[in-house]
């Protein structure tokens, strides 16, 4: 068993950590709640977009012809690479976020092994340069910060590669959170869309009047798509930011759980240590007076029969 201070002095290093990690749950809490303070600012213009694109289809389907989309008669036979754009964190400590996100990747490049690797985040940059998986581009900014106009930028490579039909399909690997609690890593298909995304599931009826587009509705939709996806990619941004903070504030909660549970087993030993040591000083002592009494004694009958 060890002594009284080898154990103090694990209590002081648990406690120490405690701190640590309270600070760390602190922060992301406060992390989060501005990332989604941000993004319940900036989503409605994307959803306002979203509506709009709806209208177009609604207004005129069989004018409402873009690169952007699957062809109407519905043949979805694309031949090419894809591109990927991977969001990860810059650090761990925060569960199963990461390697979540990294396990639906490697998914997608085992049933398209020629996907072209977009990387946002230091983790996902380590890992892939580690196994060996190519990359073709790592975007060097933090995860840490997500803003609009560094999904405009991430926007820009790939719809580029997109018109230049370099890759015939975008998608993105991003975090998902629910309602603040559930966490999920999933994959989406951002480019080419299907109409049905945007022609179906709506309530809205059709408008008595035609709307008139200028110069066309293929010019409008050429430049609201763009915005769009440009959205899309922030709230991935924004939501596998969120979901990290999330699941560090998880993670962290859980090792605040086991630091007191492991305060509490080394009180504990610190208790019995120390009442051992009492224990033994007092028996030292009982037995030191024992010794001295049975001297004393063994002196007094000496004497007694010298006299």
């Amino acid at each position: 068993m060890a002594n009284t201070k080898e154990i103090k002095d694990r209590i002081k290093s648990v406690r120490d950590t405690q701190k640590i990690t309270n600070a760390m749950y602190l922060i992301a809490s406060t992390k989060m709640r501005k990332a989604k303070s941000e993004l319940d600012h900036t989503r409605p213009y994307f959803e306002a977009i979203k509506g709009e694109i709806k209208r177009i289809f609604r207004t005129s389907k069989k004018d409402a012809e873009s690169r952007w989309f699957y062809p109407e008669d519905g043949g979805h036979s694309l031949t090419g690479p894809y591109a990927c754009l991977v969001v990860t964190a810059d650090k761990g400590l925060a569960g199963m976020y990461n390697q979540n996100v990294i396990r639906e990747a490697e998914k997608l490049l085992k049933e398209h092994p020629a996907t072209k690797l977009f990387v946002v985040g230091e983790y996902g940059r380590q890992y892939f340069a580690h196994h060996g998986i190519p990359v073709e581009r790592s975007f060097l900014y933090t995860a840490q910060n997500p803003t609009m106009h560094r999904a405009r930028e991430i926007t820009d490579i790939l719809l580029d590669l997109f018109e230049r039909n370099e890759v015939c399909k975008i998608f993105v690997v991003y975090t998902d959170i629910r309602n603040g609690m559930f966490e999920e890593a999933k994959t989406e298909r951002l480019l080419p869309f299907h109409r049905k995304v945007f022609a179906d599931n709506t309530t809205e009826k059709a408008v008595a009047r035609p709307f008139e587009f200028t110069p066309s509705i293929t010019a409008v939709l050429e430049t609201l798509v763009p915005s769009y996806v440009s959205g899309y990619i922030y709230s991935a941004l924004v939501d596998s930011f969120c979901a990290e903070q999330n699941a560090r504030m998880t993670a962290m909660n859980s090792a605040n759980q086991n630091a007191e549970k492991l305060l509490g087993e080394l009180s504990v030993q610190y208790n019995r240590s120390r009442q051992a040591a009492i224990t033994q000083e007092i028996t030292e002592i009982s037995s030191g007076a024992k010794a001295q009494k049975r001297k004393l004694a063994k002196k007094k009958s000496e004497e007694a029969c010298g006299h």
